[in-house]
């Protein structure tokens, strides 16, 4: 049996971690950061909502000054999504310091250049790239766990949509949600499966025995600015100035 992504990323990020503190963090209502005191600042969705888990950080308080490593295992907190937060928050700030595979900048839809013919699913809702699916003409199934989102359907249709679909467009947040593994496993024979959005984790190695072919994220390039927008309840859109949208490709 494989290990699980939050393990893989935990056991890579440790020894980066070694010596390493937490000198700020931020928990907003869309997005948490956590920046190190190297200065590298990594980010993660609040994964407080549509969670029967913990809403409530009891080390709240004393995160800041904590160890590195401390933090990074959170990740692996299984019955709290706010806790897995941030140690995905973590693990990003420990993977923007590392050295990184090439990254290119394209914009990820026209990296793998979708066909009329093909079958998209997107689990998650990523509102800007919908109409130009819609626009490409291609079948679209979006998979949500928000059902207030208009076009969505029930994660529990998931297993029989992944298993026959060209494309797949995975939200970074089911790493905080916790479903990402189970995800990864119901794709078939896939063309293109994309893990996307600034939680994504931008390390090629803890998906090389899965079907994933793009890592598509972000690098934090203001940390202050972002620290703000954040504690500010702030979103990607706001977030965006302050941060390269990169994509690590997995395949030739």
């Amino acid at each position: 049996m494989n290990k699980p992504i939050q393990h893989k990323i935990i056991d890579l990020m440790t020894p980066v971690s070694k010596g390493l503190f937490a000198a700020d963090v931020r928990i907003g209502l869309v997005y948490t950061s956590v920046r190190l005191d190297n200065g590298h600042t990594g980010i993660a969705w609040t994964g407080h909502r549509l969670s029967k888990g913990c809403c409530h950080q009891t080390k709240a308080g004393t995160l800041a000054g904590r160890p590195a490593k401390e933090l990074l295992n959170y990740l692996d907190a299984a019955d709290d999504p706010l806790s897995r937060t941030i140690g995905l928050a973590t693990a990003n700030a420990l993977a923007s310091g590392a050295p990184r595979p090439k990254t290119v900048s394209n914009e990820i839809l026209e990296l793998i250049d979708i066909q009329p013919t093909e079958h998209v699913v997107m689990a998650g809702f990523f509102g800007p790239l919908i109409p130009r699916l819609k626009r490409i003409g291609c079948r679209l199934d979006i998979l949500e766990l928000n059902r207030d989102k208009p076009g969505t359907l029930p994660p529990d249709q998931g297993p029989s949509l992944l298993a026959v679909c060209d494309v797949a467009l995975i939200t970074a947040t089911s790493l905080v949600a916790n479903t990402m593994d189970e995800l990864l496993s119901g794709l078939g024979n896939i063309r293109s499966a994309v893990i996307l959005g600034p939680s994504s984790f931008m390390r090629p190695e803890v998906f090389s025995d899965t079907p994933v072919t793009h890592i598509a994220g972000v690098r934090v390039r203001d940390a202050s600015a972002v620290e703000r927008i954040v504690s500010e309840g702030g979103g990607t859109k706001t977030l965006k100035p302050h941060m390269d949208f990169e994509t690590i490709c997995l395949t030739p």
